[in-house]
Formats: C-alpha cells, structure tokens, sequence
C-alpha cells in the first residue's frame, strides 16, 4: 500500500486514540512519585526529565526546539540541572514503572493482560516500523529504547513512537504555516480542542500578558477576530496544519494497512475511553477559557 491510499482521517483517528492513552502518564500520580523518588519533584522539572530523557543529558536548547510550545526560559530553569539529580536512564526507569502502575489502575488488570491488548501492541510496534527518523529527533531518540517485554508496556512504548513521529511532523507544519509555539497554542485552543490558558500558562511558561501579545499578533495576520475566535482564514489554517501533518505522518499507518488500522483504532478507543473514564485527565484541561 502506498501512503496515498489510506485516508488521513483514518490515520488521525488512529493517532488521537494511541495519543490519549499514552498522555495518561503525564497526568498520572504514579509518574510524580517514582521521578519524586530519584529527587526531580517539581512538576514541570518531571514533565521535562522524562520526554526528554530519551534524547540524554541535553541542554534547554535541545528541549525549547524539540518541544516547541514552552517558554525557553522556563526550560533553562530546570535543563540540564534535572541531570545532576537524576540522570537519564534512571529517569527512563521511573517513566516506566509509573507507566506500568497508571494502566494498571486506569485499565484493570484484566484488560492489561488481555488478547486484545496484546494484538494492539502487534498492531501499533508494526506500524511504528513504518516511521521514518529523518528530521525527527523525538521520535529518533524513542526508537532507539529496547521494545518492552510485557504487552501493555509494548503497547505504549509503540504509541509513544506514532505519537513523536506524528509530533515531529507537526512542528515542520506550525513552522510552515508561520505560527510560534505560543502563536501555535492560541490557535489550537480557539479550536476548542487545546489546552485551556491556565493550564499553558501553569505548564508552558506563558504569561497572561504573553498570550494577550501572541493574540493580538493573530488578529492583525487576520487569524483571529476581536473575540478571539477564529476566523475563516484561521480554521483554514488549522485545517491546513492538520492535513500537512496527517501527510507528514501517512507512512506508519499506509505500512499498517487500512483493515489493521481500523482494528487498531477500535482497540484504542476502548482503552482511550476506559482511562477517560477513570478520571485519567483533569476535567478542565481542555477548552477556549
């Protein structure tokens, strides 16, 4: 199958359903007791050590670029000093007790050890063989870890690679489409479908005033209106990124096939909406205020 043939929707469908369970880690309790544990207790000191663990000791430059969004600033707060506490391979160690603990607690015992959970670690290990690590240094660095032995394990590991293949390709588009990271989040959270402000505030670095500045940039590019909202050159826009990322992000999911997707996808799905269900993410993370 050849990367025109599977539908970018599909192939998004299939991320957003992987991405939402690998995300439960970031909100999970478990995550902040074992990196707590090496002395890393600050929680954006967490969220930085472990994303970026896989990449080594780097310094903020590497972390500010790969991750895009965050305030540079706030990530020379705590890289490269997090690596005199804890270095990375111990950090990797923690991310992965506490990841095995939080889909134990969301998902159950019995779907852990489940077939299905073991095809969907098939599933998802065999389309992350179709990503490529051209230009992608996220994703590049996660490829380089050993697969886990226990399914539920293999299966996040195999999200975590689709989700910074896909990630990485995103960041060519937002550079493309000429957004900042700041001016990234404004624009995604007026999709309704972003981070509220507090929260890109308390864990990006953004100030009120920042926002206020990278809104009013928007609206003079004609991308947001006086309300803040959209405006049709702006969702076409987003409607632009998504469809350059989806076509950035074609050949994991064309190197799956479009039945396996669709299998893949539903078992997602499943997992997805049983951690949502068992409170996996703040009630408010999401929404335009």
């Amino acid at each position: 199958m050849t990367t025109a043939t599977l539908d970018g929707r599909a192939a998004r469908r299939c991320h957003n359903a992987l991405n939402s369970l690998h995300s439960t880690h970031y909100f999970s309790p478990d995550l902040g007791r074992e990196v707590g544990a090496l002395g890393i207790t600050d929680p954006r000191a967490v969220n930085f050590a472990v994303r970026a663990a896989a990449l080594g000791p780097v310094g903020a430059g590497t972390v500010a670029a790969t991750f895009y969004n965050y305030k540079y600033e706030l990530v020379a707060r705590h890289v490269p000093a997090v690596w005199a506490t804890a270095g990375p391979d111990q950090v990797l160690a923690a991310r992965a007790r506490a990841v095995d603990a939080t889909l134990r607690r969301l998902l159950g015992e019995e779907a852990v050890a489940s077939a299905e959970m073991a095809e969907a670690a098939r599933l998802a290990l065999r389309a992350a063989e179709g990503c490529s690590r051209s230009a992608r240094p996220l994703y590049s660095a996660h490829a380089d870890l050993p697969v886990p032995e226990e399914p539920h394990l293999a299966y996040w590991h195999a999200a975590t690679l689709l989700r910074e293949h896909r990630g990485d390709g995103h960041l060519a588009a937002l550079m493309a489409a000429g957004l900042d990271g700041l001016e990234a989040l404004v624009t995604h959270t007026a999709t309704g479908k972003g981070m509220a402000p507090k929260w890109v505030f308390s864990t990006r670095g953004w100030t009120r005033e920042e926002w206020d500045a990278a809104t009013a940039r928007l609206r003079d590019r004609g991308l947001l209106d006086g309300s803040g909202e959209l405006t049709e050159r702006g969702v076409a826009l987003r409607e632009e990124i998504e469809r350059e990322t989806d076509r950035l992000d074609a050949a994991p999911y064309a190197h799956l096939g479009e039945k396996d997707v669709a299998r893949l996808t539903e078992l997602a799905a499943v997992f997805a909406r049983t951690a949502l269900g068992a409170g996996a993410f703040p009630a408010d993370l999401l929404g335009k205020r």
